[in-house]
């Protein structure tokens, strides 16, 4: 089994604590960890099963004040979680078929429009609602979320990130009650993937465990700042969530 050294756990810990903050506010903290992870030459299993775990811990601390603060949609978030799980089951039997880099490079170029959307005034009224209903509820939610969760199966980056975007601009939402929802979705998702990781014994405590505290203390610190700040603070770190992931997947298929 491969063991972490010291200085590995510090840079790991400390990635996993910027990689929570920004996590907690607009989702995509696993384009910080997983670099640093494999930078740090961690190997691949090991690295997602710490990612994961210490993730699964980190957001379930900023669901808890996203919820303590009454800004969780519970109807959204309960009616989308069975399409979300069974949407990444569905994208995980796509990697069969499908070449994932192709959806890397047509992401690469849609990317830039999410950017731009991100960019655009709120609509005050139509883009501040505290709850979701009819059509909305009943057949938005479950699309939604089935698209979002084949393509968390099938490819993963951002995931978070589109979610807050879609609950925003498709249901909605105004942008704090979309990313408090949507640490629902990334809690649950979290779950099932540590539990995998778990079963199969691929987690290294001490490392582990050192992500675990700065992922929390990241998620703490980045769930009091999207309250307090509110939409603002959610709209700027969507924008560098959307520019990292556009960052990686620009030089993951086009450079190397």
């Amino acid at each position: 089994m491969w063991e972490a050294e010291l200085w590995v756990i510090l840079v790991c810990s400390g990635a996993a604590m910027l990689g929570g903050f920004i996590d907690a506010i607009a989702g995509g903290g696993g384009l910080v960890t997983m670099p640093a992870l494999l930078l740090c030459g961690v190997p691949p299993h090991q690295a997602l099963a710490a990612n994961k775990v210490s993730a699964c811990l980190g957001t379930a601390t900023a669901l808890g004040n996203f919820m303590r603060n009454g800004l969780v949609l519970w109807p959204v978030a309960l009616v989308g979680m069975g399409f979300s799980l069974l949407g990444s089951w569905l994208g995980s039997e796509l990697t069969l078929h499908i070449e994932p880099a192709a959806l890397g490079k047509i992401l690469v170029l849609l990317l830039p429009a999410a950017m731009l959307v991100t960019l655009l005034p709120p609509r005050a009224r139509q883009m501040a609602r505290t709850s979701v209903a009819g059509v909305r509820l009943w057949l938005a939610v479950p699309l939604l979320c089935l698209a979002i969760g084949v393509y968390d199966g099938f490819f993963g980056p951002g995931t978070g990130s589109f979610l807050i975007l879609a609950f925003h601009w498709i249901l909605g939402m105004g942008l704090i009650h979309a990313s408090g929802t949507a640490k629902v979705l990334n809690l649950a998702s979290n779950v099932g993937g540590s539990l995998t990781f778990l079963w199969y014994g691929k987690v290294v405590w001490s490392l582990t465990l050192a992500m675990i505290a700065g992922c929390t203390l990241g998620n703490w610190l980045g769930s009091r700042l999207a309250i307090r700040k509110g939409a603002g603070a959610v709209r700027g770190f969507l924008l560098v969530s959307l520019s990292l992931l556009l960052l990686t997947l620009f030089v993951e298929y086009f450079i190397s």
